[in-house]
């Protein structure tokens, strides 16, 4: 099985000002080590370049928070995979709860933006999980395997592999409630075995991260689960020092 190097993945959301993310990194980078897990941050549109300049002579990598999947167009407000590779960004997080929720984003959508992005050289971080509703009507395996199928269905097997899913239980997220290590293995594993479906290589290689309510208390013990390779973090990733201390837990 090839060695899957786990990641952190700050997701700040709609939060800090261009010079808030030079006091973060300022702070931050310092400590982050030449080896070990990697470490994503991924901050608003205006201070992506402001990140790629600071994160440059580090080891932390940028990604954005949403992408659109034309390259180009009549899209008032939206930013291209292009553009992005252009700032120097690696990655980009799509189908974020959040995204779903407020602002519609479907499968169909997804299905069109994740191959784009690995098009453009970036990273997909793909964001699926059900919400309590779901969960509680024992409705999460249909709903992760309808994402996976869905917003998978226009990667290539030989270029699977590539992309980063993130498993964010949505009832975890900003709640403080925590899929408990059973959960998160159980939801995690599934996902695998979704991949494995069409690609043993590109299952024993994809990482799965785990995102809702990580903080510095529990990183260690989610991290070590079998099929989790890191953490996509909200509100933990937003304080330099407990985030600093998430990663130190994957290290």
């Amino acid at each position: 099985m090839p060695e899957r190097v786990p990641i952190l993945a700050a997701n700040w959301k709609m939060h800090k000002t261009i010079e808030e993310t030079e006091r973060f990194l300022a702070d931050f980078l310092p400590g982050v080590a030449e080896s070990g897990p990697e470490v994503v941050i991924c901050p608003p549109f205006l201070s992506l370049q402001t990140a790629v300049e600071r994160c440059a002579e580090s080891r932390a990598r940028v990604s954005a928070q949403n992408v659109h999947e034309e390259d180009n167009g009549a899209f008032t407000g939206e930013v291209s995979p292009p553009m992005l590779a252009e700032l120097g960004v690696d990655g980009v997080i799509l189908g974020h709860s959040e995204r779903r929720q407020y602002f519609g984003e479907s499968d169909k959508a997804l299905a069109r933006k994740v191959p784009a992005a690995l098009e453009a050289g970036l990273e997909p971080i793909l964001c699926i999980g059900e919400n309590e509703a779901q969960r509680e009507s024992d409705e999460t395996e249909g709903i992760l395997t309808r994402q996976i199928e869905a917003d998978l269905s226009q990667v290539p097997e030989d270029r699977l592999a590539e992309v980063v899913i993130a498993y964010e239980p949505i009832w975890a997220i900003g709640t403080g409630h925590t899929a408990t290590p059973e959960q998160a293995q159980e939801a995690c594993a599934l996902i695998r075995g979704l991949i494995e479906i069409r690609s043993g290589e590109a299952a024993a290689a994809i990482r799965i991260l785990y995102g809702g309510s990580v903080k510095p208390g529990n990183a260690a013990e989610l991290i070590a689960l079998p099929d989790v390779d890191g953490a996509l973090v909200g509100g933990a990733s937003l304080d330099p020092g407990d985030f600093a201390a998430i990663v130190e837990a994957a290290a």
